[in-house]
């Protein structure tokens, strides 16, 4: 039996149910862990420092039999860092099993309406940024989910912290030549200093203290932090991750405008 727990209910499935659930309404807690043994952890969205709502629900959970929690952080989060790197140290320090998910940037960004990077790219041809020469071992979602399906069903438990990236690492010179040439026009890179990157993040919707954040790890990126690949999609999945390419070719109706 699987239970969803999020603000608002999921499209109807077989075999799974939808429990209201909100991280900072501790009242919708309980339903969302009555009979689980087993948890995903979903960071609550746009909020920079996660850990102060997610802990208390961790020790909640562990509290009331949960055995395994797998995690969602990010590549660029260490163990023991504010924010998701507190959580990642709770979970190894105190769960039975557990997963820590530390994916690289996401593919879907390119494409996702809601990313910020998708309306530069749809209008004027744009990806600003503020990461230079930087390279990011950029990863598709599905190949991030069927890791974390992995992690949370496997009979084993992992007990281990996975980065997960694609096949290679592109810089985003790279990502506009690629996008350029299924688009069959025009997309470039706009090289952006920090201050420019964050206003460009928040003309586009996004909250400023988050549009700050991400400026900073612009800065990361060009700094190297992000250039690495690993197998880890191919050693626990058993298949290859999904490259960049294929997956601008799956969405070329988005970037031909």
């Amino acid at each position: 039996r699987v239970r969803v727990a999020s603000r608002t209910a999921p499209a109807g499935r077989e075999g799974v149910e939808h429990a209201r659930f909100d991280w900072a309404d501790p009242a919708t807690h309980a339903e969302a862990l009555r009979g689980v043994d087993r948890a995903y952890l979903l960071a609550p969205a746009l909020v920079e420092d996660p850990s102060t709502l997610m802990l208390p629900f961790v020790e909640r959970a562990l509290a009331g039999g949960v055995r395994r929690l797998v995690l969602l952080s990010a590549s660029v989060v260490p163990e023991g860092s504010a924010g998701l790197g507190l959580v990642h140290r709770a979970l190894r320090e105190r769960a039975p099993e557990w997963t820590v998910l530390q994916p690289s940037w996401f593919m879907q960004n390119f494409v996702d309406p809601r990313h910020a990077r998708w309306a530069g790219i749809v209008g004027p041809g744009e990806i600003t940024t503020a990461t230079g020469d930087g390279r990011v071992g950029f990863v598709d979602a599905e190949d991030i989910a069927e890791v974390a399906a992995r992690a949370l069903l496997d009979e084993a438990p992992h007990n281990a912290a996975h980065v997960i990236t694609g096949p290679e690492a592109l810089g985003h010179d790279d990502v506009a030549a690629i996008l350029s040439e299924v688009a069959g026009r025009p997309i470039r890179h706009v090289r952006a200093d920090e201050d420019a990157a964050r206003a460009h993040l928040v003309s586009a919707g996004m909250p400023a203290p988050y549009a700050a954040f991400l400026a900073r790890l612009d800065l990361a990126i060009r700094d190297g932090a992000e250039d690495r690949v690993t197998d880890t999609v191919r050693r626990v999945t058993g298949r290859a991750p999904r490259a960049f390419r294929d997956l601008a070719r799956a969405h070329a109706h988005v970037f031909r405008g």
